[in-house]
């Protein structure tokens, strides 16, 4: 099976899967001794795996178990563990050699808290007084002042993630779009982003094998960029195995997005000048939090997931509903004003593996199972350009006669470069696509891979689909009964 791309990676997949372990056995309890079990069974010791000594990484084990089992009732989804969050402080500014004691001392006047001296007729930070603010990097005229940032800060575009006094980092929920970056990017796993695996394992075993009601797993594409060692339709089998009524492809929803996009973009095109997509949670946040005088650009038409949703809820009313993917963002697009109840609970490809190991399942034991049937085009929405190519596509055979120019944003860097562009009214397109993750859905933060050639096994099963016409890729679903629309509340952040 694939190997870990990181130590942090690795904890967070112990954890779960010691928790579920213990769930599928019923010996899993709430209790304190219980989380000191677990910490003790992942950290046998006597030496400590990662950390300075076995009782701190017990602790913080205790804390990661805490926040599967407990997870908080707010709808916030990522947050600092502020006990793994003490062997990063850094100083981010210090003075070079290239201070040369100059005369005027800028540095020292800007500085809102006093915290540079002069010694020797040369500049000092007295880091326990630095705020980090910069003021004092800025007015440098020899650049004498270098900036060290933080993983975490560096890999927050958005400006979400700050420090704290006590050189902790925490997160600006005001300003958070909840991409995920921060929890893949920190070296020492301390932001996390809550888990429903055990509301999910208690959701299918209460079920009675389906009885009482049936869970559905709906499966992003980007999913055939993570089990490269065996074929899709064995995931897809292993997944039933875990107790799912059924496993369709939120490719087939993708299909359902282009057609209503298409459709869209003829019928508003005129009237905007420009519109964006909407399947990426985290890049119609950024929106929504930092142009929202824009967000009538946005596509009205919902999310792959919330439309593949919709449509089981229709043919199924006693569908629970539970979607796997490669997103953080999507376990707050699930509680959102306008689509709460649609989709119950989001499994992360993380969570999943450590789902499956915790229950034995060897995937390459299984027979392949299908998920239904989806276009090329549905299952290429898990990459950069696969929304816009998919967009065109339909508009072509539908013989729109509005032309589409669509530019792909890979990455939020992307997507705010081009939010800046179109806000001064020089895109040079009419159809945004953004994407939030780098190289799309199969980089999203809680992929298990993360690299290049994700992009490349996705092509390749979107080659192994039997249509490229989405409409085909739709059989056995009527679009026109089907809600597609969402409507985007400018609530207080």
């Amino acid at each position: 099976m694939k190997e870990f791309e990181s130590n942090v990676q690795y904890i967070k997949y112990l954890v779960n899967k010691e928790v579920a372990s213990r769930f599928f056995c019923g010996s899993l309890d709430k209790s304190i001794d219980s989380y000191r079990e677990i910490a003790e069974a992942i950290i046998p010791g006597p030496k400590a795996m990662f950390r300075c000594c076995i009782y701190k990484e017990r602790h913080i084990i205790e804390e990661r178990v805490r926040l599967v089992l407990e997870p908080s009732k707010d709808n916030r989804v990522i947050n600092v563990l502020d006990s793994a969050c003490d062997e990063c402080p850094i100083d981010r500014f210090v003075v070079t050699e290239a201070c040369r004691g100059c005369l005027g001392h800028k540095c020292q006047e800007v500085c809102p808290r006093n915290a540079i001296t002069i010694v020797n007729h040369r500049s000092y930070i007295n880091q326990a007084l630095c705020i980090e603010c910069g003021r004092c990097k800025q007015v440098c005229p020899f650049n004498a002042i270098s900036e060290v940032k933080r993983p975490c800060i560096r890999s927050c575009s958005v400006g979400a993630v700050k420090i704290n006094e006590e050189k902790k980092a925490y997160i600006d929920h005001d300003k958070c779009i909840s991409c995920g970056a921060c929890v893949y990017q920190c070296p020492f796993g301390a932001i996390v982003d809550k888990s429903f695996v055990l509301n999910i394992l208690n959701l299918i075993k209460n079920s009675w094998n389906n009885t009482s009601y049936h869970v559905y797993a709906i499966v992003a594409p980007a999913i055939a960029s993570q089990f490269p060692e065996v074929k899709m339709g064995q995931v897809f089998a292993a997944i039933k195995e875990l107790g799912f009524h059924d496993v369709i492809e939120a490719a087939i929803g993708g299909d359902m997005v282009a057609i209503a996009e298409a459709k869209e973009f003829e019928e508003t095109i005129d009237e905007k000048g420009w519109k964006t997509t909407s399947c990426c949670p985290a890049f119609v946040e950024y929106i929504r939090r930092n142009y929202p005088e824009y967000m009538d650009h946005v596509s009205t038409t919902v999310s792959p997931m919330i439309a593949l949703a919709r449509a089981i809820r229709e043919k199924d009313k006693k569908a629970r509903i539970v979607f796997i993917g490669p997103c953080i963002a999507k376990k707050v697009e699930i509680k959102q004003d306008d689509l709460v109840g649609i989709v119950d609970y989001v499994l992360t490809f993380e969570e999943l593996k450590a789902t499956f190991d915790a229950k034995g399942l060897v995937l390459e034991e299984f027979e392949e199972r299908s998920a239904g049937a989806p276009s090329y085009f549905g299952r290429i929405f898990g990459r950069t350009g696969g929304v816009a190519e998919s967009v065109v596509k339909v508009s072509e055979l539908e013989g729109i006669e509005k032309e589409i120019k669509p530019i792909r944003c890979n990455g939020i860097d992307e997507c705010i470069k081009n939010m800046k562009l179109a806000s001064f009214g020089k895109l040079n397109a009419n159809l945004l696509e953004g994407m939030a993750c780098k190289n799309g859905c199969t980089g999203g933060a809680a992929s298990l891979s993360h690299d290049q050639k994700g992009i490349e096994l996705l092509n390749r099963y979107g080659k192994e689909a039997t249509t490229e016409n989405p409409f085909e890729g739709l059989a056995g679903y009527n679009l026109d009964t089907i809600n597609m629309e969402r409507e985007f509340g400018l609530e207080e952040k």
